[in-house]
């Protein structure tokens, strides 16, 4: 591998990752959520119980928060700062992956390849963007797995003992961060690696190590939140775990193979070559250690959240690390054959091969990926002309004065389309070109929401215009969470109070100290009657819960959302 590699991956997650993180508003209910968490903790001086909206909120444990609001704290500007914890994280997690992909494969090509991989997967690139928890616990879980391969592979005792201890810290994280699915996924992919390598008298050796290790680090939290909110550790584990993984009631209920089209689409753009890789995976599972490490990695957790009544897309993204290096594999010994030969003997490599029927064989995968992606672009293009003329059936999903967006797309999916045909007319040679697919799409993003989406998803496009009347207002209430998010996190102050609805503050409303903090419709007149004498009211709701008894002063709308100002008697 040449001395450009580094620079090409730091170059890629600048553009793919920081460079676009300032350009959108924060979007509800997840951004605005996460990014008001950490600024009351920062407000707030209490790192121990998170809060919402002055609330508390038990739905995870602290460790993403306090990335969250470390980032916050640095000389960074506004939405960059905020989404600069889970880009930061992703950056990290390419960094595993390619020191991962150097111990297994002992090759720097391969390691590369995979960073180059991770880091332009659609899955990754999207919530790696995107202020939720998901990418700084999978950073925490790479980096388990990659301690767990050098646990088992580590031949001094001295280093074996530094691997199990570096393992704990890692789930310890990984359990502050979203709770038990951490060590339960690291569990879950080591045993089968453990009996399959033989190695479960050290596994059952070491192993209080690692779990010594992880006690030390979220013990001290741990009882801090005991002492300080007696009924969290009920109230986390119960709801947010059993409930959440097995109860009748569980959020987000889908059919077993849900993660299926998922975990395919998040591979994009080397769908091309998953089937290969898995093959491949499985062929040489028994020969390499690497290869059942990986799969094992990669199908436990799958299937443990499979088995899981409430799921979300983002539940896997810990998948796409051992996925990645899978493809990596793949890759190389397509690139190399002689890396990878079941026969014993060394072919040609793919830069010298005759381009006889070996050599049309050895790059087919090469082909049929860069034919995915050309054919995706050109699907979307066509999709130009049925958007642009409004053939879609029901609403428009552009209106008429926002057409120009659509033009933005082009230039987008012709860069995308031209990395492909770059790949699929030079016999493959420039089949890594496809990491730089999605730069474009990337970068145009923010512009290519319609508004009917960015104006109900993004509450900044209403209060920003309002801020310095809403600044006045004695009392402000939303009628979601996500609303009530976003006002506290840009107003910067969390006494923001809830109209009608409840949701997910379910929970905190229901201690007594703080069932002032949400209103029902049928109260609302008389309250406002005396509020109004203390100063003015405003409330930022969706345009289907406009009608709250009195009349407003002022009635500012966008999209699906309307703020009402009732100002002072």
């Amino acid at each position: 591998m040449n001395k450009s590699a580094l620079p090409v991956l730091i170059l890629l997650f600048a553009l793919l990752y920081l460079l676009p993180l300032g350009n959108a508003p924060l979007r509800q209910p997840d951004e605005t959520r996460y990014a008001e968490i950490s600024r009351e903790m920062i407000e707030s001086g209490d790192w121990v119980v998170p809060r919402l909206l002055g609330l508390r909120y038990f739905e995870k444990p602290v460790a993403g928060y306090w990335v969250n609001s470390l980032c916050q704290m640095l000389p960074l500007e506004g939405n960059f700062a905020v989404r600069f914890g889970p880009a930061l994280c992703t950056g990290l997690g390419a960094a595993l992956v390619f020191a991962l992909g150097l111990g297994i494969w002992r090759r720097r090509e391969t390691a590369f390849y995979a960073a180059l991989l991770y880091l332009s997967m659609l899955m990754v690139l999207g919530i790696g963007s995107y202020t939720v928890l998901d990418a700084i616990f999978t950073m925490w879980m790479t980096a388990a797995m990659a301690c767990s391969w050098f646990c088992f592979s580590a031949r001094a005792r001295r280093g074996r003992v530094l691997a199990y201890a570096a393992l704990g810290l890692a789930c310890g994280m990984a359990f502050l961060t979203k709770g038990l699915p951490g060590p339960a996924m690291a569990v879950c992919a080591a045993l089968p690696i453990a009996v399959q390598g033989r190695k479960l008298k050290e596994l059952f050796l070491f192993g209080p190590l690692a779990i010594l290790a992880a006690a030390l680090v979220a013990l001290p939290w741990g009882l801090a939140i005991a002492a300080r909110e007696p009924d969290f550790w009920n109230y986390f584990f119960w709801v947010e775990h059993i409930q959440r993984f097995a109860g009748e009631k569980a959020q987000h209920r889908e059919p077993f193979w849900f993660y299926l089209p998922w975990l395919a689409g998040g591979c994009v753009p080397w769908l091309g070559f998953l089937p290969g890789a898995l093959k491949l995976g499985f062929a040489e599972s028994l020969r390499r250690p690497g290869s059942f490490f990986l799969l094992s990695w990669l199908f436990m957790p799958f299937l443990l959240f499979s088995a899981a009544s409430g799921k979300l897309p983002t539940y896997i993204l810990p998948c796409m690390a051992p996925l990645a290096l899978l493809l990596a594999f793949y890759i190389q010994s397509r690139l190399d054959p002689g890396e990878v030969s079941t026969e014993g003997r060394r072919e040609e490599s793919f830069a010298g091969a005759p381009k006889d029927a070996s050599h049309r064989k050895q790059i087919r995968p090469f082909r049929l990926n860069a034919w995915i992606n050309l054919g995706l672009s050109l699907a979307a293009l066509a999709a130009f002309p049925i958007l642009f003329f409004d053939l879609t059936p029901g609403r428009p999903i552009y209106a008429p004065g926002e057409k120009f967006k659509l033009w933005l797309c082009v230039p987008a999916l012709v860069w995308w389309g031209g990395c492909a045909a770059s790949a699929l007319f030079r016999g493959g040679r420039y089949w890594s070109l496809a990491a730089a697919s999605p730069l474009l799409l990337t970068l145009f993003s923010t512009s290519l929401l319609p508004w009917q989406v960015t104006d109900q998803r993004e509450p900044e496009h209403i209060i920003a215009p309002h801020l310095e009347e809403l600044k006045l207002c004695r009392h402000i209430f939303a009628g979601t969470v996500g609303l009530g998010a976003g006002l506290a996190f840009m107003l910067k102050r969390s006494d923001i109070r809830l109209y009608n609805e409840q949701g997910e503050l379910a929970y905190g409303l229901s201690y007594p100290d703080s069932r002032d903090k949400s209103i029902g419709a049928a109260d609302f007149p008389g309250w406002l009657a005396k509020a109004r004498a203390e100063g003015p009211v405003a409330m930022l709701l969706r345009d289907r819960e406009m009608e709250v008894g009195p009349s407003p002063d002022a009635v500012y709308r966008r999209g699906h959302l309307v703020l009402l100002i009732f100002r002072q008697e």
